[in-house]
């Protein structure tokens, strides 16, 4: 059975043209970047072109490229680096973990945390931050400093937040602006230019590049306090031996991420997502969109199904070989519902009932034609099973 998978906000698969430019450094050239010999100044220029790939892509300069492991610590390193006992952080209710249980983290060591709320379409407003960045936090005692982190796209939802506006709005403040943008690089243009950003996080298995590989974009004036010690390597902001295969192929996927974002490649991704998600709602009743109504990243749908438990349809689609989820990833086997619906609004119950599609390009509309044919009858199976679907039948009929 050909498995269709649909989870590509939870991770991608190595494309072939990155695995083939990483393969040469696990084997022939493995020097170390920071050896002064020949090896080790191959591993240099490898590690300084993919750092100018990720800048094309980010549309900044290459110098305030910061390789990571990963989404979590760029997340973390921003937070760490910039936070201490007497600044004000503001945050949101929706972010990914990451970010919620770095806040969380620092509001125990004594950073005064503010977390904003959104409107149904999961939205935070200007007005909302604007007001948390004027509010007293202590009377009479101002925060030494202010930093404020927002998602730019959500993992669940896909919805994407008004950034530039929002990072006006905290420089007029004076405060230091950070976005996880590990949902929104190479599926929507990323000039941190444009968007005014001080700092800004992404991950590289997000984007067809190898697990384990991540950049925290660092605007020059920023100082950042490292979050652990060792070596000079990225100029003296993140110690340790540079991952080399990860890095080259990181930095080959931001050239393709570049390349595709100017194709016609991101308007078929886009219509291949709305066909799935008006083809959900039109064969299946009592069915909805989490974030309708706003701008989405083209790959994302995230639906209800009213009387059905995510988590049994996640299961029956994945014995049909369709791969999808209830949300993130990295709340997997967590009991309680999404924390980015339930900040929408969504109700505990429709919240449960939700599923995540995430496609990429490597999706067909073969493929949506599939999902199609098979998940309404998977839908009316577990609905025939719901006592709350029966109770309602039970209700109308009477």
């Amino acid at each position: 059975m050909q498995r269709i998978y649909m989870d590509s906000n939870a991770t991608t698969p190595l494309l072939p043209e990155i695995l083939d430019a990483m393969h040469p450094f696990f084997l022939e050239r493995f020097g170390n970047a920071s050896s002064i010999h020949q090896q080790g100044q191959q591993a240099r220029a490898a590690v300084e072109q993919a750092r100018e790939q990720v800048a094309g892509l980010l549309h900044c300069r290459a110098t305030d490229v910061v390789f990571t492991s990963g989404g979590t610590e760029s997340d973390n390193f921003a937070l760490f680096g910039l936070v201490e006992v007497g600044d004000h952080l503001i945050t949101t209710k929706f972010e990914h973990h990451a970010v919620l249980n770095a806040a969380e983290a620092l509001e125990k060591l004594g950073v005064v945390v503010t977390y904003l709320g959104c409107d149904e379409r999961g939205i935070v407003s200007v007005d909302a931050l604007r007001d948390a960045l004027e509010r007293e936090v202590a009377p009479g005692i101002p925060p030494r400093r202010r930093v404020v982190s927002i998602i730019m796209a959500n993992n669940e939802t896909g919805v994407v937040q008004p950034i530039s506006q929002l990072a006006f709005v905290a420089h007029q403040h004076g405060a230091i602006f950070h976005t996880d943008a590990v949902q929104a690089a190479a599926k929507l243009p990323i000039d941190v230019k444009a968007l005014d950003v001080d700092l800004l996080s992404i991950a590289g298995h997000k984007m067809h590049a190898p697990l384990g590989t991540g950049v925290l974009f660092v605007r020059r004036s920023i100082q950042l306090k490292p979050i652990f010690y060792g070596g000079n390597h990225e100029r003296r902001r993140r110690p340790g031996t540079e991952n080399l295969p990860g890095i080259v192929g990181l930095g080959k996927a931001a050239l393709m991420a570049s390349q595709w974002l100017e194709s016609d490649d991101v308007a078929r991704l886009t219509v291949l997502r709305d066909r799935l998600e008006q083809g959900i709602l039109a064969s299946i009743p009592q069915t909805g969109v989490n974030g309708a109504g706003t701008k989405r990243v083209p790959n994302t749908t995230n639906i209800w199904f009213d009387h059905v438990e995510g988590e049994a349809l996640v299961i029956a689609l994945d014995l049909k070989g369709i791969s999808v989820s209830g949300g993130s990833a990295c709340a997997s086997g967590a009991v309680e519902p999404s924390h980015v619906l339930l900040a929408m609004g969504v109700s505990q119950d429709r919240a449960r009932a939700s599923l995540r599609f995430s496609l990429s390009k490597l999706n067909t509309d073969a493929e949506i034609d599939t999902v199609l044919s098979i998940l309404p009858d998977a839908v009316a199976r577990l609905r025939e099973l719901s006592p709350k679907a029966q109770r309602r039948e039970a209700e109308i009929m009477v």
